[in-house]
């Protein structure tokens, strides 16, 4: 069982900044690896994911709503990924959940159901 922990949520103003971190206790069986978030009274949705992709070459997806302010990364001999979040809104304010699949399927990557393993989450709050 592939277990994720997750870092660096906290309160943030407009405009401001924060960085995500999710460790995961293996690596051998993940292929893709990102960030989901959930609103209250929303559903999870997709944020940001990185596969690896042909020739094991690190190939980051995101939604459109954050795209050119947030930054997926990973550093492969930690088995960590990190979400750099800039110019920060109100709307993004959510539980930040990491999630780590087997398997990469570009159509679906922003749905829950292709992942196989979740950390707890943490929380992120926009607010001036």
């Amino acid at each position: 069982q592939v277990k994720l922990v997750e870092s660096g949520g906290g309160s943030v103003q407009p405009g401001g900044s924060l960085r995500l971190s999710c460790t995961a206790s293996e690596s051998t069986k993940i292929r893709s690896m990102g960030w989901f978030r959930q609103a209250p009274g929303k559903e999870r949705e997709g944020v940001a994911v990185i596969y690896t992709g042909n020739a094991g070459r690190a190939v980051p997806v995101y939604a459109d709503s954050v795209k050119g302010r947030f930054t997926i990364s990973q550093d492969n001999a930690k088995n960590t990924v990190y979400l750099q979040m800039a110019s920060l809104k109100p709307e993004d304010t959510a539980m930040y959940y990491c999630a780590a699949g087997t398997v990469w399927t570009a159509q679906s990557w922003y749905l829950e159901q292709p992942y196989d393993y979740w950390g707890q989450g943490t929380r992120v709050t926009v607010s001036s």
